[in-house]
């Protein structure tokens, strides 16, 4: 088939695609989605809306182009993207990258660029920093949008721990909901920081009832006492073999002993949320000591993630 249909192809598919999540997105008042993750073969690319800002990362592929050949392919994908999106190319920020992300690897804390890009954009009301391109990741997960707001419906006056809590988007849905306390966990000071910020920027001050913590959450588990926490948010990475870790983390072979030492610390009537993208996942239920689990993976699936969702979330009781 020749380019120019091809590029057709990719231009009706987004035009069709944007058409029905944009009016999506205005009835729930969202500003941040995804409309597109690789639909055609040809043009392996996810694209999302950040307010009045695109991502878009190209998975790479043996595409067999030669590098100026390349650039002229990414150019005219730009050009259509742009107009089908009504955003400036200028506005559009890309990012190469392999099937991989925050949640599956230790070269997560990687920066990428020396030039910061930081802006804020809202969702539900409040407020996260972003960054299109500096990092692996954008700094806010769009998949767990529906996951953040149950938190928020959950977490008043309750003492609320989250462990690998990256730049803390479920904390500030939990601070911004009256919870007595928020205890943000996570190996990386970059991310904790932004964390801090993502509090700041909601006017959340309270050092007594806010904390972040720098730890392996492994370890910090284990010091623990019952009844620490009462309701608690667990995305650990796939894979992580972090210098800055005790030992390594599979999360096929460590969930179990994480979920139960997690509900060691839970109060009686306590909650885990607790969710995976290792897409082979397969929860051993039966060595886990809850008196529920619940799998809300469909339940806490975004529109603009409805068939191309690769994680997994359960709703986790003491």
């Amino acid at each position: 088939m020749p380019e120019e249909e091809k590029l057709q192809m990719f231009e009706n598919r987004l035009l069709k695609v944007f058409k029905h999540k944009s009016k999506l997105a205005r009835r729930q008042q969202i500003s941040c989605y995804r409309v597109y993750d690789h639909d055609l073969t040809e043009y392996p690319f996810s694209i999302e809306i950040y307010g009045d800002k695109i991502y878009l990362a190209e998975y790479l592929r043996r595409h067999g182009m030669e590098d100026e050949e390349h650039e002229l392919w990414l150019s005219a994908c730009l050009e259509i993207i742009s107009k089908v999106l009504g955003i400036a190319v200028e506005h559009i920020f890309v990012r190469q990258r392999k099937r991989m992300s925050h949640r599956s690897s230790g070269a997560q804390y990687e920066k990428l660029d020396t030039e910061s890009h930081f802006f804020t954009v809202e969702e539900n009301g409040l407020k996260f920093r972003v960054n299109l391109t500096d990092y692996l990741d954008t700094g806010l997960f769009l998949d767990h949008r529906i996951t953040r707001k149950i938190v928020q419906q959950e977490s008043d006056a309750k003492r609320v721990l989250n462990l690998f809590s990256y730049t803390g988007s479920f904390s500030v849905y939990a601070a911004a909901a009256n919870a007595a306390t928020v205890t943000s966990v996570d190996l990386s000071k970059t991310y904790l920081g932004w964390a801090e910020d993502n509090f700041n920027i909601n006017k959340l001050r309270d050092k007594q009832k806010y904390h972040f913590i720098h730890a392996d959450v492994k370890q910090y588990l284990k010091t623990l006492q019952p009844d620490s926490f009462d309701l608690v948010i667990m995305d650990p990475p796939t894979f992580s073999n972090s210098k800055r870790m005790k030992d390594i983390l599979d999360i096929q072979a460590d969930h179990v002993e994480l979920i139960n030492d997690v509900l060691k610390a839970l109060s009686s009537n306590g909650i885990l949320y607790f969710s995976t993208n290792f897409t082979k996942f397969i929860l051993d239920a039966e060595k886990i000591n809850a008196s529920a689990i619940k799998d809300i993976t469909k339940a806490t699936t975004p529109f603009d993630f409805e068939g191309k969702l690769k994680r997994w979330c359960y709703k986790i009781g003491k």
